[in-house]
């Protein structure tokens, strides 16, 4: 039995974040990762979807995906050869009461999990983070598992050639980046999706604007269409993407006591951590896409901190009610806050200011004038004159450099006029924000 401070299960945004906090704080960390470090982000999801995002050409991607991935995978092998972090490449589990040498009938009373078995060996550790990600949710439509045309956002990232036709079912932010991506490419590209508007975490007003943008530039759309069957699909390549759900196969999780969720998901507190015997908080954390909360690689690192921080009696301020996203169409879209649907749905009283790209300098350079931003705001009648920043959604050309320094304003409950008396470098995209503030 192999003893240390923390284990860590998975070592992709969350988990070697984690790894990296803690050991600079001095515990002494073990890691498993059975498949390449970095996750899915790295390896078969973010990173590699925005080498082709930034690609002129299909060949041109895949060159680039195959330097840019390996080089960012050494830089957390970097992270991880820290001192006081040892890294098992083994996929890891939790173990049965029998694997434990302790009375484990106590150690369960007491709400602790004893033992991690990963290989041929046992370890232990009084504090235990689970950060295993999330995999692709397979829709259960007829010939899915048949059909060799059907692939997932991996499977389409090992592709060898240009699709001609390319069916993408699903709207979302995976569905829509490689919508605009292999558009760009020359692939035919058409969309199905379920709902009535596409990205629907995204404002219905901006999200209407940037399809119809893809609808001139050749792309597809079949909104409120449900695939019955692909048999009905006329395409080369048909991606699934209808989302990602938590991976916790494999895990053992009954051994610990853990329960999961209805959607699937690791259930958490604020902390992160787990509540198992008798409503007792025990020794575990979950964080990233296992625990369901916010399915984002920048919320798994954060999340990586809060759970570290609470280990160690640490306060933090983390805003984990103010989450930034982006989808990298071209242009690229991205929020933080609610939308404006969102807000009218709770009944939160709001004013909506609006700017476009088509009036802002370096906008009309670039030659990307094809933008708009909508910032919520309290209206003046909501206590001290009004204005607190409540969201902002946008697309147009680095429309999440944008909502990041929106997102941040937002931590400092800054309000609108504050925002209308901050200096902004001209010429700048930036500017459109503070337009927003002044109309």
């Amino acid at each position: 039995m192999k003893e240390t401070d923390l284990i860590i299960i998975g070592a992709g945004p969350g988990g070697y974040r984690a790894a990296e906090y803690a050991a600079k704080q001095g515990l002494k960390v073990t890691i498993f990762e059975g498949a390449e470090v970095g996750g899915t982000c790295l390896n078969v999801g973010c990173i590699p979807t925005k080498t082709y995002v930034h690609s002129t050409t299909f060949d041109e991607a895949r060159e680039r995906m195959a330097q840019v991935v390996p080089q960012l995978r050494a830089g957390v092998e970097g992270i991880l050869s820290h001192p006081n972090i040892t890294l098992v490449r083994e996929k890891a589990s939790f173990g049965n009461h029998g694997d434990c040498p302790c009375d484990s009938s106590e150690a369960k009373i007491m709400g602790t999990v004893p033992v991690i078995r990963a290989g041929e060996e046992t370890y232990t550790a009084k504090d235990i983070i689970i950060a295993t990600g999330s995999e692709t949710k397979w829709l259960p439509i007829e010939g899915i598992k048949t059909d060799p045309r059907v692939v997932d956002s991996t499977g389409l990232l090992q592709l060898d050639h240009l699709p001609k036709r390319l069916a993408i079912i699903g709207a979302g932010v995976i569905g829509m980046e490689f919508a605009s991506v292999f558009n760009r490419f020359g692939s035919e590209v058409t969309v199905i999706e379920y709902l009535k508007e596409c990205l629907p975490a995204l404002d219905s007003d901006i999200a209407k604007r940037l399809r119809k943008l893809l609808e001139k530039r050749g792309i597809t759309f079949k909104m409120k269409t449900a695939v019955q069957s692909l048999a009905d699909i006329d395409a080369d390549v048909i991606l699934m993407a209808t989302g990602r759900k938590p991976r916790t196969a494999g895990l053992n999780l009954e051994a610990a006591g853990i329960t999961l969720a209805p959607n699937g998901a690791i259930p958490v507190d604020d902390n992160y951590q787990l509540s198992i015997v008798n409503g007792q908080l025990s020794g575990l954390y979950a964080i990233g896409d296992v625990n369901g909360k916010q399915m984002l690689a920048h919320a798994a690192e954060m999340q990586a901190v809060r759970a570290v921080n609470h280990i160690l009696g640490k306060p933090d301020g983390i805003r984990f009610d103010i989450m930034p996203a982006a989808i990298f169409t071209e242009p690229e879209a991205a929020c933080v806050g609610p939308s404006e649907d969102q807000l009218k749905a709770q009944g939160i009283p709001y004013v909506c200011k609006k700017s476009f790209w088509r009036a802002n300098g370096k906008a009309l350079a670039m030659g990307e004038t094809e933008g708009m931003l909508k910032l919520f705001v309290t209206p003046p009648s909501e206590g001290q004159g009004g204005g607190l920043i409540l969201g902002c959604h946008a697309y147009g050309a680095h429309a999440a450099d944008i909502i990041q320094e929106v997102s941040v304003l937002m931590c400092k409950n800054t309000t609108l006029s504050e925002l209308a008396d901050m200096v902004h470098i001209h010429p700048t995209l930036s500017e459109i924000l503070k337009n927003a503030a002044e109309v």
